[in-house]
């Protein structure tokens, strides 16, 4: 692992003010695991007319960490998608246990509800690139983070505004396994 801090081998700073900008992404993930806990990747929306895809945003060690499940969410700007992931983490750390496949609220502002949602990968799933290689050949879990449209509706149910069903694709399973 490169030395993240500006050292170099001999204990010297570098002066290098960005000290990752040279780390592959396993070692710029393994170091960011290391000292947080765990690692936020954002994927870019695609705005093809013909398969249009939303934005989102996945946990990276939260599995190596506390032995929970990676979280990813959909439709949300990185940077709140980062600030939900930091407060599952911190929820997580904590040793508090999020429920899996059922509606909860008490995470989020206003009581509103939310839910985690069990998802399908495989050790080299393309949709979490930086979970992939930061975990290699080791198989990871899933779980994607469900948030509420404006009224407090989650997607599965009646009157859930429709435009925010491309934003927020239900890829997660209701039940647990």
């Amino acid at each position: 692992l490169a030395h993240p801090a500006g050292r170099g081998g001999d204990g010297r700073v570098s002066g290098d003010p960005m000290p990752d900008r040279h780390l592959d992404l396993r070692d710029k993930l393994a170091w960011m695991v290391e000292i947080r806990g765990y690692a936020v990747e954002p994927v870019t929306q695609v705005d093809d007319p013909l398969d249009p895809r939303p934005g989102y945003t996945f946990s990276v060690g939260f599995e190596a960490t506390w032995g929970h499940a990676e979280v990813g969410l959909w439709g949300l700007a990185p940077s709140a998608a980062r600030g939900l992931i930091d407060l599952i983490a911190a929820q997580i750390a904590a040793g508090i246990e999020l429920p899996v496949g059922v509606v909860f609220s008490g995470l989020l502002e206003n009581e509103l509800r939310s839910a985690l949602l069990t998802v399908d990968v495989d050790v080299a799933d393309e949709r979490f690139p930086g979970a992939a290689v930061f975990y290699a050949q080791t198989p990871f879990r899933m779980q994607q983070f469900m948030w509420p449209d404006r009224a407090g509706l989650l997607p599965w149910e009646d009157g859930y505004d429709h435009r925010l069903r491309v934003a927020q694709p239900m890829i997660g399973h209701w039940w647990v396994p």
